[in-house]
């Protein structure tokens, strides 16, 4: 294991644990609460599942504000040159996506509960201004967007992830360590 590499900002390390931890609970309640029947509960967890939204949208937002305002440590040079030109571009591609999906996962989830014509009233406190019209046509076009960039946004997660654990495990380089928290 090489000596170990500048690290993240404490407040860059704390949002990406908060907004790893929301993404994953979000998406296994979405994954539960789409196949319950009609019930009291699956309300509850509609609700619960938009106010989460709104959160990780919130969350994405922040973090995108701290990652222009505040350089993060370069890849170290050894580490970057070792790897093949195809990985250096899953590396940049895959941060680009997950970017590009914390706004669009829940944005494209706000059109659809508008377009079906149902707010979302984070915590229940005060209701947020509808997206876009209702429209049945577009919330049946919304639906499966919303899915389909969740399950994207998902998949982007276990790449990065398995990229992670590649650094860590395979490669033993010690580049995990720039995103831990304690002594490093």
């Amino acid at each position: 294991m090489q000596a170990s590499h500048p690290r993240y900002h404490w407040m860059a390390r704390l949002l990406h644990a908060l907004l790893g931890v929301a993404l994953v609970g979000l998406f296994a309640v979405g994954l539960y609460m789409a196949d319950l029947p009609f019930s009291p509960d699956r309300l509850k967890l509609y609700n619960w599942h938009k106010w989460a939204g709104v959160t990780i949208l919130t969350l994405s937002f922040v973090r995108l504000m701290w990652r222009l305002t505040h350089r993060p440590p370069a890849l170290p040079a050894a580490i970057e040159q070792a790897m093949p030109a195809w990985q250096r571009f899953a590396h940049h591609a895959t941060h680009l996506g997950l970017y590009v999906l914390f706004f669009a996962v829940p944005l494209a989830g706000w059109a659809y509960s508008s377009a079906a014509g149902f707010p979302i009233v984070p915590f229940g406190l005060f209701q947020l201004p509808d997206f876009v019209p209702v429209s049945e046509g577009l919330a049946d076009f919304m639906k499966p967007v919303h899915k389909y960039a969740a399950y994207s946004l998902a998949a982007l997660v276990v790449l990065h992830v398995a990229g992670a654990l590649k650094h860590r495990f395979v490669d033993r380089d010690g580049l995990l360590q720039r995103m831990a928290f304690g002594n490093a």
